[in-house]
C-alpha cells in the first residue's frame, strides 16, 4: 500500500511511552491517595503538584523512547487517518454536511476514554461519547498471527473504525442503541452485527475513494483486505477460542459476512450500497 509520501494527519493523540497517556494512579486509586494524606495531616494540595507530571502525562522522565518500529507504525496510522480525512470530507461535503473528523488515540496496555476504561485486550474500538478511535498498535501484530499480515490488512482496521465515527454522524449509532434497549438480549447482537457490517461496507467506500483520489491500493492490498476482514468473523473467532459456533452470539459477523460486506463497499464506492439495515425501521 502506497502511504508513505502522503499527508499526515494531525488529529493524532499518541499516548504511547508515558506520552499524554493516563495516570494508571489516577481515578478511585487518586482520591482515596487525597483522603488518606488529608487524614494524616497532609497537604492534598502539595501532594497534587507532586503527581503532576502524571497527571497530565508530561513527565519526561516517565517517559519511555518508542522504537523505530514503533514510530514507523505511528507514522503509518498518521497517514492512513489523512487518508480517511481526505475521502469523507468531500462525501459529506457533497452531501451538504459537515464531516467533524475523530481523534485517533495511540496508546499501550490501558487507556480512560469517555467510555471508561479499556485494555489492550478490547481491541480496536471506537468512543461516541468523545469521537475518539483507540488503538493499542500491538492489536497489529494479532491481526498477523491470525493470518491476516499487510499493510492493506491494517489499514483496513483503521477505516472501518473511522466508519463507525460516520455511522455516529449519521446518526445510525445512536439508533440502534436506542432500538437496542428495546429488545432481547439475542435481538440485540443481531442489531450489533448490522452495524459492524456497514461499517465494514463503509471502510470499503473508504478505501475505493482513497485509490480513485490517491493511487494508494497496490497488488495483493485488496486480499490483504479480505483476508483481515475473513479473520476476525465472529464464526472463526469462536473456533478458535475452542467453542462451538453460535451465531445467536455473533456481534460482528461471520467471515463470510464480513468479506462480502467490505467488498460491496470496496467495489461500488457509494454509501447507499451499504444498507445493511434494509427493511427494519431504525428510528
Amino acid at each position: 500500500m502506497r502511504w508513505r509520501t502522503g499527508r499526515r494527519s494531525s488529529n493524532i493523540e499518541d499516548r504511547r511511552g508515558g506520552m499524554g497517556g493516563p495516570v494508571k494512579a489516577g481515578g478511585i486509586g487518586l482520591v482515596l491517595m487525597l483522603v488518606v494524606a488529608w487524614l494524616m495531616g497532609a497537604d492534598p494540595i502539595q501532594l497534587l503538584g507532586i503527581a503532576g507530571g502524571n497527571l497530565g502525562g508530561s513527565d519526561s522522565g516517565s517517559q519511555v523512547q518508542l522504537s523505530a518500529t514503533d514510530q514507523e507504525d505511528g507514522e503509518f496510522v498518521s497517514a492512513i487517518m489523512a487518508q480517511t480525512e481526505d475521502v469523507w470530507n468531500p462525501i459529506f461535503r457533497a452531501a451538504g454536511a459537515t464531516y467533524r473528523e475523530p481523534t485517533l488515540v495511540l496508546f499501550t496496555d490501558e487507556t480512560t476514554s469517555g467510555c471508561g476504561y479499556s485494555s489492550a485486550a478490547t481491541g480496536p474500538f471506537y468512543c461516541p461519547a468523545d469521537q475518539k478511535v483507540y488503538i493499542d498498535l500491538g492489536f497489529f501484530r494479532e491481526l498477523k498471527r491470525l493470518g491476516a499480515p499487510g499493510d492493506f490488512a491494517r489499514a483496513y482496521v483503521i477505516g472501518h473504525e473511522v466508519a463507525h465515527h460516520v455511522q455516529n454522524l449519521l446518526g445510525t449509532s445512536g439508533k440502534v442503541t436506542r432500538l437496542q434497549r428495546q429488545v432481547s438480549s439475542t435481538d440485540a447482537n443481531r442489531l450489533s452485527v448490522l452495524l459492524e457490517l456497514q461499517a465494514d461496507c463503509y471502510a470499503g467506500v473508504w478505501a475505493n475513494h482513497a485509490h480513485q483520489q490517491m493511487n494508494v491500493l497496490e497488488q495483493g492490498d485488496i486480499e490483504e483486505g479480505l483476508q483481515a476482514a475473513a479473520s476476525i468473523g465472529d464464526d472463526r473467532m469462536q473456533r478458535m477460542a475452542g467453542r462451538r459456533v453460535n451465531p445467536d452470539a455473533f456481534t460482528h459477523g461471520s467471515s463470510e459476512q464480513r468479506v462480502q460486506w467490505f467488498m460491496t463497499g470496496l467495489r461500488d464506492g457509494n454509501l447507499q450500497r451499504c444498507d445493511t439495515f434494509a427493511g427494519l425501521q431504525l428510528q
